[in-house]
């Protein structure tokens, strides 16, 4: 079976940071770690939830990427769908056509 690596990216309101922090460190057997960064959501789709955000005219939102093997960002991707149901979290799965470390550590997905 060859393995397909994948990023998972996932954005969601600001205010739901530290749940989805959490339940990502709690999915041990799916998610080996992840990045987060905040970002600005603009468009027609996007809620702005605060009078501040109406001010600045974007919404605060958190970025969480994730490297990991297809099977398993669709099997998170169902488990988020239903632990995060209601809040609109937006994602997109990307292939990985490399990923490591630039160090003698180096951990590499083969394909």
């Amino acid at each position: 079976m060859t393995v397909e690596p994948v990023c998972l990216t996932l954005i969601a309101a600001r205010n739901l940071r530290e749940e989805l922090f959490d339940y990502l460190n709690e999915q041990r057997d799916l998610v080996s770690g992840f990045t987060a960064s905040d970002g600005a959501g603009h468009g027609p789709m996007v809620r702005l939830q605060t009078t501040a955000e109406q001010v600045k005219g974007h919404a605060d939102e958190v970025l969480v990427r994730i490297i990991l093997e297809r099977q398993d960002a669709v099997r998170l991707l169902a488990r988020l769908k239903t632990a995060f149901a209601g809040t609109r979290l937006v994602y997109w799965i990307m292939p990985v056509t490399e990923f490591g470390m630039t160090d003698d550590l180096e951990v590499e997905i083969e394909n």
